[in-house]
């Protein structure tokens, strides 16, 4: 079931593929990426799915970070907003999780903590329960009180906490932009449907670079 799709030698040519294969919905859906009315959003960059030695680490998982790093400086050095999750559960929130996967991410699991490299000292840290990160927090108030109207979503894993965060953002009427290669889940078919997903109904998908590029623009005055 899992596969390492992505390696820091192919992740770049891999994404230009898949991104090549998305391009009729890009053209049919063109929304204009406004870096002062957006955030980054990364999602649940947890030793948990970022270490080997756990049963749920994801391989292809560690080459988005760098990329996820480049995007937060730009969010530092701009003072723009940067959200980070933090997926725990207790018996008492977990619901349907608990059952479907038969095991949790609690408080007290070193493996909950978010991986050092992603260690932002700007940025807020949120806790989500489920796969979506507006269920049940404050996600979306604090989006709306810092004026935001963009998404800028990055994380893992591309299926479940990515797709569905990229949703519900579409249904509060966010512009979501999400990086082929700025999320990683535990398989390329996974990565593939979610993105064809996405790109067809909720989301821009763009590469790390593209925005990079889209973002030094303003900032440069042209």
């Amino acid at each position: 079931m899992k596969s390492r799709y992505f390696t820091p030698e192919n992740i770049t040519d891999k994404s230009l593929e898949m991104l090549s294969r998305l391009e009729k919905f890009r053209n049919s859906h063109k929304i204009k990426f406004i870096l002062e009315r957006s955030a980054l959003l990364i999602l649940d960059m947890q030793k948990y799915f970022l270490e080997e030695s756990s049963h749920a680490f994801i391989p292809s998982a560690l080459p988005i970070i760098p990329g996820i790093k480049r995007l937060a400086k730009v969010y530092e050095e701009l003072n723009l907003p940067i959200i980070l999750t933090r997926h725990l559960n207790s018996e008492g929130d977990a619901g349907l999780l608990a059952k479907w996967w038969k095991d949790l991410i609690t408080e007290g699991d070193e493996l909950s903590e978010i991986i050092p490299e992603l260690n932002l000292p700007n940025s807020i840290i949120i806790r989500k329960t489920r796969y979506d990160g507006f269920y049940r927090t404050p996600l979306e108030d604090i989006l709306r009180e810092k004026g935001v109207s963009q998404l800028v979503i990055t994380g893992v894993m591309s299926h479940l906490c990515c797709e569905t965060t990229a949703r519900s953002a579409f249904v509060r009427d966010f512009a979501v932009f999400i990086p082929i290669n700025g999320t990683a889940t535990y398989n390329e078919d996974f990565h593939r449907a979610a993105f064809l997903n996405l790109a067809h109904g909720f989301a821009t998908p763009v590469l790390v670079d593209e925005l990079l590029n889209l973002m030094e623009a303003p900032r440069s005055g042209n």
